[in-house]
């Protein structure tokens, strides 16, 4: 069990920009966005907070992540997209560092929906957090970017 080696060159406090996309046909709601990585359990874990803002309301996120063999393991709260709850996600890192994980939500009356998230190390000094909404027909839509640079 370990942070993914890539992931884990993301530790250190950051600032960036958050986009988030409810209709894909429409321009995203834009905010400043924070985001702390940090590893702990003797560097098996890593902790991702970050904030963001949604029509003027703080907003505040937490991924808590691990890989064991070839799989990698998180836990995902979002004050917003989950309010109360967490989601458990599983998926792997990629030789080029990228790390992707998938989880379903409930969405009533109809069958659950999947959410992927993605965290992309794009250099020593930035990297991207991505955001799918997945509808039970597989579709994937864009719903979050947020880009970070180091603080």
């Amino acid at each position: 069990m370990a942070v993914p080696t890539a992931i884990s060159t993301l530790a250190g406090r950051w600032q960036g920009t958050n986009r988030l996309w409810l209709d894909p046909d429409e321009p995203a709601d834009e905010s400043a966005a924070t985001a702390v990585f940090k590893p702990t359990g003797q560097g098996k874990i890593g902790t991702l907070e970050y904030t963001w803002a949604y029509d003027g309301e703080p907003q505040q996120g937490f991924l808590m992540l691990s890989q064991i063999g070839e799989n990698v393991l998180v836990a995902w709260a979002d004050s917003w997209h989950n309010h109360d709850g967490i989601m458990q996600m599983t998926g792997a890192a990629e030789a080029s560092g990228e790390l992707w994980v998938k989880g379903s939500y409930a969405a009533p009356p109809g069958p659950d929906w999947g959410w992927r998230l993605a965290l992309h190390p794009d250099s020593a000094d930035q990297f991207r957090l991505i955001m799918h909404n997945i509808s039970p027909e597989g579709e994937a839509m864009l719903a979050v970017e947020a880009v970070f640079s180091r603080a």
